[in-house]
């Protein structure tokens, strides 16, 4: 099933995407839920992140460019680092390029939304506590990552979490490819089998360090292939079986812009 989060005028809904049309649900979307019976066209509502996450974690460096460069021993601590929940942005809002840079960088990402509580959750069975997927863009301005590698201010800005345009339950992580274009270039385009950390090895290790909750969202690495871009281009981050998400880079608005 296809999840999706949308405003109507000013209200906004939870509902299932079948085909064009969103059917509206209440309750809880990882426990007990019901359609209401109410249904919008697809093309007379504006999506928004297809959740609010409870926590946000990324993986750093994930990819290789071709199988035979996937190390023989994994790393004893993947670098993992934390996101705000106030970052996110949903399809088609703006990605704003921080004052005093020029350019950020584009992450596309398979997104992973966790369904149940987990704790010390083994590999063999940790993808039963896995809600669904989604799109995600891990934008990233490194110029102010810290000299002794922290990361967060870097990770941290508003809009630098775009996610959707829907989650999907009914997908097999190990057989899709993430995809980015950028002004309708290519840029990235791997399938998830080049990821260095597998998907089941880097949740039950999240598992054994923090216990992960319903609408924790696991960013779960970028391709090979994103770069520095500037204001006024568009990112396309694509996963065929979820959707495209897509928003455009513009710069911060100065004080005396805003008066």
């Amino acid at each position: 099933m296809k999840f999706a989060r949308f405003k109507v005028k000013a209200d906004v809904y939870q509902g299932v995407l079948t085909e064009d049309i969103l059917k509206v649900i209440k309750g809880d979307l990882f426990g007990n839920w019901a359609y209401t019976g109410e249904t919008f066209p697809v093309s007379e509502v504006t999506l928004l992140a297809p959740l609010e996450p409870n926590q946000i974690i990324g993986i750093g460096a994930n990819y290789v460019t071709q199988k035979a460069e996937l190390p023989s021993e994994l790393p004893e601590i993947p670098v993992f680092f934390f996101k705000p929940t106030s970052s996110v942005i949903g399809p088609e809002e703006d990605i704003v390029i921080p004052a005093g840079i020029d350019q950020v960088k584009f992450e596309s990402e398979l997104a992973i939304v966790i369904g149940k509580e987990a704790k010390n959750v083994p590999e063999s069975e940790v993808l039963d506590y896995v809600f669904g997927y989604t799109v995600g863009n891990d934008v990233t301005a490194p110029q102010f990552f810290h000299q002794d590698g922290h990361w967060t201010i870097g990770k941290s800005f508003n809009t630098f979490t775009p996610l959707g345009p829907v989650i999907e339950t009914e997908l097999d992580p190990f057989q899709v490819s993430v995809e980015a274009k950028l002004n309708d270039v290519e840029k990235q385009n791997s399938e998830t089998a080049l990821m260095i950390i597998p998907i089941r090895k880097m949740l039950s290790y999240l598992t054994e360090v923090m216990t992960l909750k319903p609408g924790d969202v696991i960013l779960s690495g970028s391709p090979v292939g994103a770069e520095l871009v500037g204001a006024g281009e568009v990112i396309a981050c694509t996963i065929n079986e979820i959707g495209t998400l897509r928003n455009t880079f513009v710069a911060a608005k100065i004080a005396s812009e805003i008066r």
